[in-house]
């Protein structure tokens, strides 16, 4: 069977999705990248936001009036299964039961939503997307119930890993000629607390450091109050740790952030980056920001913007507060922010991100930087620095290189770099 995957939502449901389609091909059935081609379709869904959740329909609506087989994954699967059954799709399969997309597209299961991540290990067949970058999932669920999020309800509660798999998968990986490794989770500075044995992602990333191959170990993504001073001081200690953080604020109001259930105010958020600043040579900070959460008022925002002058992000998502059903926000608060305010203020604080990247990239321009590349097309290549800076080369480079470049310039939001010498020639 020629099976053909779209994936929507979070690097966790882009590892999902190679998992699942290495648990195919281990049993003979072929991926392909051409829609047209395949005898399957299987879309693997994202639920954070209505918009997400609306593609997931339009998309299933089209493929199966052009006559395709479809099956559904993730957290659209897992929270709106019911919906999805008047669609008439092949299949359907939860978050954590990603282990049964083999038996699915062999049409000997129609719907599974329950829990089988611990079938998930070192051992499991993956086809990665990249040759020299992997993610490795350290983390299921959150624990955290912020009020506007369903991830809780689709991705379940909170299941680490046992760190001797995850090194082991490491060490294979090592060996399989990959240099890059990204440690996933919805809230992955809370690894290792269900296992009560003194694991954690320090721990993890300390062990690490022990197998050679890795050159760059990333982590994503952290809840600010769960970062630990040993966290921090570990990620300074070893040189091939990334030096970026990336920690959602979601809004700079403590009234909002009380209404969000979010565990810490703006002080204290603060804090917590100025610490990481404090400690770690050349640290950056990414960001999530939500605008227009109900009762946002212009006040509230205006403490957002000032969170975010003062955070300096090198990378800042921002997205609209899109209600959620299921979720206490849902239940509670009227979406009472219009989305033409959500809008503007939208515009504002991305004004605002631009030129604190601007200012934050044009400081160390002329400076030598180490990059990994990571993709190539047209005769250019891109690389990304330790601190999460994408840096943009005029030449072909294979992905996973190594290589030191000067940087030249900053602009229209592209960092720019130049090899002093080729080493690549043509």
């Amino acid at each position: 069977m020629k099976v053909f995957f779209r994936t929507y939502g979070c690097q966790m449901n882009v590892h999902d999705t190679e998992i699942m389609k290495g648990l195919l091909v281990n049993a003979g059935h072929a991926i392909v990248t051409e829609l047209k081609m395949a005898d399957l379709v299987v879309i693997n869904t994202c639920a954070v936001r209505g918009k997400s959740e609306n593609k997931v329909y339009s998309l299933i609506g089209r493929l199966k009036k052009n006559g395709y087989k479809v099956g559904v994954t993730g957290c659209v699967a897992q929270a709106m299964s019911d919906k999805l059954k008047k669609y008439n799709v092949e299949f359907i399969i939860g978050t954590r039961a990603i282990t049964s997309i083999t038996q699915a597209a062999e049409g000997m299961k129609e719907i599974d939503l329950e829990d089988h991540i611990c079938e998930v290990n070192s051992k499991t067949p993956v086809l990665r997307d990249q040759k020299k970058h992997a993610w490795v999932n350290i983390i299921a669920g959150c624990d955290k119930f912020c009020t506007y999020c369903i991830v809780p309800y689709t991705r379940g509660r909170e299941l680490s890993r046992p760190i001797e798999d995850i090194i082991d998968e490491v060490r294979l990986l090592a060996l399989n000629g990959y240099n890059q490794v990204t440690f996933l989770g919805q809230n992955v500075d809370s690894y290792g607390k269900d296992l009560k044995d003194g694991t954690s992602l320090a721990r993890l990333l300390e062990l690490s450091q022990e197998i050679d191959g890795i050159k760059r170990f990333w982590f994503l993504t952290s809840y600010p109050s769960d970062i630990t001073d040993e966290l921090i001081d570990t990620v300074a200690k070893y040189p091939r740790i990334s030096k970026n953080f990336h920690i959602p604020a979601q809004s700079g109001s403590d009234r909002i952030l009380k209404k969000m259930n979010r565990r810490y105010s703006h002080r204290e958020y603060l804090e917590i980056v100025n610490k990481i600043r404090s400690k770690v040579a050349g640290a950056t900070i990414g960001g999530d920001i939500i605008v227009g959460f109900p009762t946002e008022t212009d006040e509230d925002f205006e403490e957002t913007l000032s969170l975010v002058r003062d955070a300096k992000y090198i990378r800042l998502n921002v997205a609209p507060y899109s209600p959620r059903n299921g979720t206490v926000a849902s239940k509670l608060y009227p979406d009472d922010v219009t989305y033409s305010i959500k809008k503007k203020r939208m515009a504002k604080l991305t004004s605002l991100q631009h030129d604190i990247e601007r200012s934050l990239n044009e400081e160390i321009i002329g400076q030598e930087v180490e990059i990994i590349i990571e993709s190539n097309s047209d005769r250019r290549s891109y690389g990304r620095t330790i601190d999460n800076r994408m840096v943009l080369i005029d030449e072909m480079i294979p992905e996973g290189e190594i290589l030191k470049v000067r940087l030249t310039a900053f602009k229209s939001g592209t960092l720019y770099g130049q090899m002093k010498v080729s080493a690549f020639a043509k």
